[in-house]
């Protein structure tokens, strides 16, 4: 691997992140509102902490805010704030403080008086961390059905449908309860086609709100590949081809994209979107992104001028402390090896092993993932 093409791509990458930062992205949104002072914050997502506080700096005042996002994802500065109530919950299964966090947002909502205004933050991840349930459905349940789908492989917006149908929060189920006079909802979109009544299953979904009440899409997976690109090109590289293709099992697009690289011209490929992954019995460690990233390597191995970044943009891949990996044409030297963790989706324990993992910790955004190729 060669450490100025890895340098490159995890430059690349940290360009895509900053470009749809939440605290950048919606710091720039509410400093630009002339019309509009929020009585009361709700932040609900993955990247909750960076929206609260950005919109807290752009309003530069002590409004109360609540903020519902993943264990460990909250930033020392909200936990400080004496204006802000913060409340961890789990991800992607929901557990009692999902619960929990759900009853308190639906909650501060209905208690919002006559002429009182709702500035809603919503980022990807909303759909696990905030959740409340009908009387007839247990938590338990809930869960079960949230991992059967997850390991048969169902995409987010399959696994939103079913969560609509049923949640007492999602699908404008929130917004409906609001009788207050205004609702701005600032949202980072981790969903193909980044539709409102999409991302967190549309919780903040304004179909349903008997006020007036406006929607902003404020960080996308095109802007971060736009960043991307503009990086890339910066540091001397020629981008041939930035898309948004994502949308498949990993097995299938591992083959696909390994096969596009090998035949491909030297430069960089962007590619962004969201994979899906079909799971053992008993799967090992690892998430999408590392699926892919090993899937990708078993591709292209033996070729010595391919590096490749796969990662997810919220820092986070499956239930790992990784976003994704790093891999090259030796990474897949042991192809018995890597079979088998494939098989057993154990594809982190076999990155590891090779030096070939990629930790960044909470980025506090989420527009799915990005890959990040260079051919020399």
């Amino acid at each position: 691997m060669h450490s100025h093409d890895k340098n490159s791509a995890v430059s690349i990458f940290d360009a895509a992140i900053n470009a749809v930062a939440g605290y950048n992205a919606t710091y720039r949104a509410v400093e630009s509102f002339t019309d509009f002072t929020p009585d009361q914050i709700i932040a609900v997502g993955k990247a909750a902490s960076g929206m609260c506080a950005g919109a807290l700096a752009a309003l530069g005042n002590d409004c109360p805010a609540l903020l519902v996002t993943k264990y460990d994802h909250t930033d020392q500065t909200m936990w400080n704030a004496t204006n802000v109530t913060v409340l961890e919950s789990a991800h992607p299964v929901p557990d009692q403080h999902s619960l929990d966090a759900g009853k308190q947002i639906l909650s501060t909502v209905t208690d919002m008086q006559a002429g009182s205004k709702l500035l809603l933050l919503v980022s990807g991840g909303a759909s696990a961390l905030s959740e409340a349930l009908p009387d007839d459905v247990s938590l338990e349940d809930w869960q079960k059905l949230t991992d059967q789908m997850l390991a048969a492989g169902y995409n987010i917006g399959q696994i939103n449908t079913r969560r609509k149908e049923t949640s007492l929060v999602k699908d404008g189920k929130l917004l409906e309860k609001f009788k207050g006079a205004d609702v701005r909802v600032l949202a980072i979109s981790d969903v193909e086609g980044d539709d409102i009544g999409t991302i967190g299953s549309g919780t903040g979904s304004i179909k349903r709100c008997p006020s007036a009440a406006s929607v902003a899409l404020i960080g996308t997976n095109q802007v971060a590949r736009e960043a991307a690109a503009n990086k890339a090109t910066e540091l001397g590289y020629h981008v041939i081809e930035n898309t948004e293709n994502l949308y498949d099992d990993v097995e299938i697009l591992s083959s696909y994209i390994g096969q596009q690289l090998i035949d491909a011209e030297p430069g960089v490929y962007i590619f962004g979107g969201e994979p899906t992954v079909k799971l053992p019995e008993n799967p090992g460690n690892g998430g999408r992104n590392q699926a892919l990233a090993l899937g990708i390597a078993e591709n292209i191995v033996g070729r010595d001028n391919i590096l490749v970044l796969v990662a997810g943009t919220d820092g986070s891949d499956g239930p790992t402390d990784a976003a994704g990996g790093i891999v090259d044409g030796s990474t897949a030297k042991d192809m018995h090896a890597v079979r088998d963790a494939l098989k057993r989706a154990d594809a982190g324990t076999y990155l590891r092993e090779q030096d070939a993992i990629f930790i960044t910790g909470p980025t506090n955004t989420n527009v799915m993932d990005v890959i990040i190729a260079i051919i020399r």
